[in-house]
């Protein structure tokens, strides 16, 4: 099957700066590609792309097989691209329906129908089995935890079939952090594909994929997670497994 999105060839320049360079990437349906890679290498970016925050100077974006452009946030949610992005943006003084429907508020005869909304919010919590004592609540009286699960249930709303989840862990306890991978698990079971960006090796293990590396500003190998090592990876993160083949290549014509 084609990837739901597929970016090809993708290149962007800060000046002098070449934050992308010939970067390729695709994440199909019910699947978690995480995206991971050292400070500086990328990734920040390839998000603000594929987001339309900042379109490429170079390459090409496929979705569902067919060439687009993204050009701003707006376009790239009228295609199925939700982002949570690592602030959250959530609103503390407002409860969770607030926030879900912040921007987006039901309304009928030019009032808005709290009932509604409060319903369909039960109805898209309980789905992802998110438990939260109530969705009348305040957000700022959460958890961490639960605050993440929040925001991505908001990304939910508009019915997306890709989401971006931006270090989703971070900063969480281990159980907060469990609640999360769990949602991100319930994503992909429904048929979503998911980009994780992630520094813990020990999360991208847990629920990804596949893993793509970025090393400044490039590619630096795809790998499958159930198969390829946290120590391989983080090789390629850090770049020890090219100095590893240029050794050998200059050990091997050192020979002849």
């Amino acid at each position: 099957m084609a990837p739901v999105l597929a970016l090809e060839g993708i290149s962007k320049r800060f000046g002098a700066v070449q934050a992308l360079k010939d970067v390729s990437l695709e994440v199909h349906a019910g699947e978690v590609v995480a995206l991971v890679g050292d400070n500086g290498a990328g990734k920040s970016t390839m998000i603000k792309v594929i987001a339309g925050v900042g379109p490429p100077d170079e390459g090409e974006i496929h979705w569902e097989g067919r060439p687009v452009t993204i050009h701003s946030p707006s376009e790239a949610q009228s295609l199925g691209i939700a982002t949570v992005y690592q602030d959250l943006a959530l609103c503390d003084n407002l409860d969770v329906v607030g926030n879900l429907y912040l921007g987006n508020e039901i309304r009928r005869l030019g009032v808005l129908d709290e009932v509604a909304m409060e319903k369909r919010s039960r109805d898209l919590l309980n789905t992802l089995s998110i438990k939260i004592p109530s969705v009348r609540i305040p957000v700022a009286s959460l958890s961490g935890g639960q605050r993440q699960t929040v925001a991505i249930s908001r990304s939910l709303l508009g019915e997306p079939k890709v989401v971006l989840l931006d270090e989703p862990t971070a900063a969480l306890g281990v159980e907060q952090t469990a609640q999360v991978l769990d949602l991100v698990e319930r994503l992909r079971a429904q048929n979503l594909g998911v980009i994780l960006i992630s520094h813990n090796m020990v999360d991208v293990k847990a629920v990804a994929d596949r893993v793509a590396v970025l090393r400044l500003g490039q590619n630096n190998g795809v790998f499958d997670a159930r198969t390829t090592t946290q120590e391989e990876i983080i090789a390629a993160i850090t770049g020890a497994s090219d100095n590893a083949v240029s050794r050998r290549r200059q050990r091997s014509e050192g020979g002849t």
